[in-house]
Formats: structure tokens, sequence, C-alpha cells
């Protein structure tokens, strides 16, 4: 779809929306930062709320013009932070986490609003230690104005059955919802 035709939707659906706008999610949206730029700054000259649900992870201080340009037309990032240690955070994604975590220093140094978003997976992102350290790493952020602490769950088994892919995470139990609220507590407790 081109932007003018999203646009167009969202105008014809939106006397359904109370508040809200457009958000952009993925896959990652910055690989296709083009778009969304040329996306959210017709929205924004429409009065239209903006949010970008990344990793962050294509985010490079050697090449702010495009990001900038982004940041200058979005409202809200939404920032998925997978894993706080580098190493496990490679061996969970196939990417390292340092440029995720500069994004969120540089969406800070900026003042963009963000949205924290952190999955409890059993096992492997439930640890006490680097539940402290990411509260540790957030409490440094000014700009935080949400922390969401997602349940993992598997509903996805069937999806990757069905495309014949293998699903690594098929013997993870799901997560409850007090195990996220404990590592919630646990984040925000150090964050003070």
């Amino acid at each position: 779809m081109t932007s003018e035709e999203i646009l167009a939707r969202f105008d014809s659906l939106k006397e359904f929306f109370s508040h809200g706008g457009i958000t952009v999610t993925g896959g990652e949206p910055m690989a296709q930062i083009e778009f969304v730029t040329e996306l959210f700054a017709k929205a924004n000259a429409r009065n239209i709320h903006t949010a970008l649900d990344t990793s962050g992870v294509y985010f490079d201080r050697n090449n702010l013009a495009p990001i900038d340009k982004l940041l200058s037309v979005t409202n809200l990032v939404l920032l998925d932070i997978k894993h706080i240690d580098n190493l496990e955070h490679k061996k969970l994604t196939g990417h390292e986490n340092k440029n995720i975590l500069d994004f969120a220093r540089y969406l800070s140094e900026k003042n963009i609003p963000v949205w924290i978003r952190h999955v409890i997976v059993p096992g492997i992102t439930d640890k006490r230690e680097e539940l402290e350290r990411l509260g540790q790493f957030l409490k440094n952020l000014k700009n935080i104005n949400a922390l969401e602490i997602l349940s993992y769950h598997n509903m996805a088994i069937s999806k990757y059955e069905k495309l014949g892919i293998g699903y690594p995470l098929r013997d993870t139990t799901n997560t409850t919802k007090e195990e996220a609220i404990k590592a919630r507590d646990i984040i925000l407790e150090a964050m003070r």
C-alpha cells in the first residue's frame, strides 16, 4: 500500500477510534525508514498520532540524518528490549543489543517519549540479576512513559507448523500473569 492508501483507510475508520492513531510495527519498521517517515509526516500533517514499534536494531549513530527525520514526525516509540545481556540477546535474536541500547539512550537525549517493552520468557529473560540490570539501565533514561512487561505465550506454534518450520521454544512454558508482575516489580525496584 502507499502512504495515501493507508491514510485513506484510516480516515474511513476514524469514527471508530476515540483515541490513538497509526502504529507501524514489523518485522522491523526501520528497515523501511523512508516509507515510514513519509507516512508519519503525512499523518502529522493531519494531526494523527504516530507510534513506532521497533527493536531499534538498525540504529546507527554514524547515520543519524534518516533517523532524526523519522523521529521528527514520531510521537511515541515502543522500544522492545528483548534481553539486557549482549551475548544472551545475540543467542536469542541473532543480533547484538548494542544498537538497541544506544537507540534507547539517543531517544532519551532527544526526549522522545518511549514505552519500554520486555517479554518474560521462562529460563531466558526471567533471571533476577538480568531484570535488575535492565532496571539499572532504564533508570538513566529520562523519557520513559510506560514500562510493559509482557508474558511469553506459545500461540505461534501452530503458525510455525503450518509453515513447516520448527518452533525453537516448543518446550518453553507460558509465563503467568503473576510471574510477569514479579518481573516488573524487580525492574521497577532497580530503577529507583
